[in-house]
Formats: C-alpha cells, structure tokens, sequence
C-alpha cells in the first residue's frame, strides 16, 4: 500500500492506486457475501445461535464496516486493535460442530468478501487485476488469524478452493437470510432500500443458492440496475465513491467505530 500524497487531506489514510476496496459501489454486494457465509452449514448455524442481525441490522453493519476499512486502509496500530477487538468477539462463538476461530471458516468468510468484491468490481468496471485483489483480500483472511500459506496463492488456486467448498443451505440459514432481507427492524430509509437490495442480492447468487433461499429474481430490472450503475458510478468523483471509507475510517479514529 502506498501512503497519500497528502496525509494531513487525508487523515493518514493509506490509499492504493487502483482504491478497489474503497469502492462503495462494494457494498452493495455485502449481502450477497453474508448469504454465501451462511452457506457454509458450519457458519450458518454459529451465526444462527450467536448473531444479532434481525435485532440490531444497522451496528452488525457498521461494525463489519469498520473492521473491512480498518484493516485495509488503517495505520499498523489501527489493525491491530481491531484485530484483538473481533478476537475477543469470537472467541465465545463455539457450539456444535462449529468455532468462530477455525481457520477453514475463517479462509471462507474471507473468500466470500473477496470473490463478491471481484464480482461487484467487473460488474461496475469491467475486468480487474484479480491476482492484485486476491493479494488484498489476504490482509482480510490474515488478520482473521489465518495463516499466510492457508490463503489460496493465484486466482487459480482460488478458483480450485471455490469449487471445492460443500454448500447447504440449512433451516438457520435461511432464518438469518429473512431477518437480513426483510428486516422488522431499522429506520425507514434503509427499509426502503432492500427490495434493491434484495433484486441485487438474486442477481449476483447462483441459480442454486438463489433457490434454496427462496430468493425472486426479476432479470429484466436487474440488467436494467446493472446499466445504470455501469453509466453512472464510474463517473463518479472519486471523492464521493471512497467517502464511505473515510467516513468510518474517521468515527473509529475518534473512538466511535
């Protein structure tokens, strides 16, 4: 990573020159991530018995929010201290065939936010460096405590752990799934902001998952969303397509995040 030119504009934050993983045009794909966690029978059901998500949508988001622009963009000391944050999170995350610090869990939490990150980005852009992003997303598996060598080293070998991971989508999944898409709880704009949500969710979600979720897919509106977001958010100021970052960059630098 390669600092700013100008720190003190900045607020210190380590920017790249490609700024994938300041995109917020990402974002919009965190559910697509989240579902394709709970895939993984093992995740489902830890996050079924220990998350929060229908009660508190918004602080499960912004929480995740901060740790993912933290590790990425934040100072030495920043990431560590987010690091031993989550640790502690997860360290009571234990039940039935499943603990938060297993390393396979956390490579595919990882893999899910990398290869939905790809997916996003070529959607929007077009095609990327994926060896750079999957480097990147190394940062992400890392800090997680995985060991360098667990993360795949190519995008082909990626691709090789992608298609080897069994899914299933089980009853606690599913559960996690509805509270996420459909939340009863949360201010009205964000209410007002999943049926997009959920459109972009099915859009990016294989046929299977998409199914066995119970997801509809109208892809008629979807190619049209995708169009306008392939005119409109490149031309974007830059400023305005990495505020999210420094937004929170910012509420955790001031002990909010």
């Amino acid at each position: 990573m390669k600092p700013d030119g100008d720190a003190g504009e900045n607020g210190g934050v380590r920017d790249r020159t490609a700024g994938a993983a300041a995109e917020a045009v990402l974002l919009a794909g965190g559910a697509r991530a989240i579902l394709l966690q709970l895939a993984h029978p093992a995740v489902g059901r830890g996050v079924a018995e220990h998350s929060d998500f229908a009660q508190r949508p918004l602080d499960r988001l912004h929480g995740t929010l901060t740790y993912l622009y933290v590790i990425q963009f934040g100072t030495p000391e920043e990431v560590a201290r987010i690091a031993r944050r989550v640790g502690e999170a997860h360290r009571p995350v234990v039940g039935d065939g499943y603990d938060a610090r297993d390393v396979d869990l956390q490579v595919w939490v990882a893999a899910t936010i990398y290869d939905t990150a790809v997916r996003m980005h070529e959607l929007v852009f077009g095609p990327v460096d994926q060896q750079q992003m999957l480097d990147e997303a190394a940062i992400v598996a890392t800090t997680l405590g995985v060991p360098r060598s667990e993360w795949p080293a190519t995008p082909e070998a990626f691709a090789e752990y992608w298609a080897g991971v069994p899914l299933r989508v089980e009853q606690p999944a599913r559960d996690v799934a509805r509270a996420l898409l459909h939340p009863a709880a949360g201010p009205l704009w964000m209410r007002a902001l999943m049926p997009t949500v959920r459109l972009v969710t099915a859009g990016l979600l294989d046929e299977k998952l998409r199914e066995a979720y119970g997801l509809p897919l109208d892809g008629r509106k979807y190619a049209r969303l995708v169009r306008v977001a392939r005119a409109v958010y490149p031309r974007l100021p830059r400023v305005v397509r990495h505020a999210p970052m420094r937004r929170y960059l910012k509420q955790f630098r001031r002990g909010r995040g």
